[in-house]
């Protein structure tokens, strides 16, 4: 039986801007479906929880020169540990950025930045994407949503949601589930005993099961993908799938502030 294409792309939420990669990686997906058809799926990993992956490179309007901006975070447990679909926007931060966006090359973007709600960085992020209209034809599947969580396989490696210190945290599941895991910095680890039970609904994969993870619910026919998702994907979990290079982009870590995608 003959099957639609399903042409995927995925990334953590990368930056309150989207990076330059991410929107090659839109513009390679749909250009592929132009030529053969089919739906285009965001794959998006909100259940990240690295506070470096939100990090968002702008350039002087006037002088071209990068500064990088972050989001703050309400205390040390939510920046470290938290999924990005937790992690809570800080109006003080909202605001300040609003007075300094005009100095860069993202000021066209101001007044929709402005009228953003505060919510979490995941939804914020997504949010400013859409008005960018990067996501415009695109269905966005979440890592963090329960029903995606619940349809996906069992994998043998993965973390999960759990209370920590009044936050939720992503720890990592280690010894047959017998002990959570939280990486400290450096070669240092934190650990601790894990809960009885762990519900599908908690679990997000690591990186080495997250192709497997994501594409027992997505049923990707291709995949679109950078160099660096190149040398650590697992292509043997999910065989089938034809693996698309990413149009090339300049600047490809810094943040996408152009009028049109």
């Amino acid at each position: 039986m003959s099957t639609s294409p399903v042409i995927c792309f995925g990334q953590q939420p990368c930056g309150f801007f989207p990076r330059r990669f991410l929107v090659a990686k839109v513009r390679t997906a749909r250009k592929l479906q132009s030529e053969i058809g089919g739906e285009i799926v965001f794959f998006y990993h909100d259940s990240d929880h690295d506070p470096r992956e939100t990090q968002t490179t702008l350039r002087h309007h006037k002088s071209g020169e990068p500064t990088t901006l972050n989001f703050t975070f309400e205390n040390k447990v939510q920046r470290k540990y938290s999924p990005l679909y937790l992690k809570r926007v800080m109006p003080d931060w909202h605001a300040k950025t609003v007075r300094q966006l005009p100095s860069f090359d993202a000021r066209i973007w101001l007044e929709q930045f402005e009228s953003l709600p505060q919510t979490t960085i995941a939804d914020f992020c997504l949010e400013m994407y859409r008005r960018m209209g990067m996501l415009d034809g695109v269905r966005v599947a979440r890592s963090s949503d329960p029903e995606f969580r619940r349809a996906a396989c069992d994998i043998p490696e993965y973390f999960a949601d759990v209370p920590y210190e009044g936050e939720v945290a992503r720890a990592r599941v280690i010894e047959e589930g017998r002990t959570l895991q939280l990486h400290q910095g450096g070669d240092s680890f934190l650990n601790f005993p894990a809960p009885p039970t762990i519900t599908k609904e908690q679990i997000s994969p690591t990186r080495d099961t997250r192709l497997r993870w994501m594409n027992s619910v997505l049923h990707c026919t291709h995949y679109v993908c950078g160099s660096g998702e190149q040398g650590y994907l697992r292509k043997e979990d999910a065989p089938g799938i034809t693996y698309i290079n990413r149009e090339p982009i300049e600047r490809s870590d810094e943040a996408f502030t152009e009028s049109t995608i």
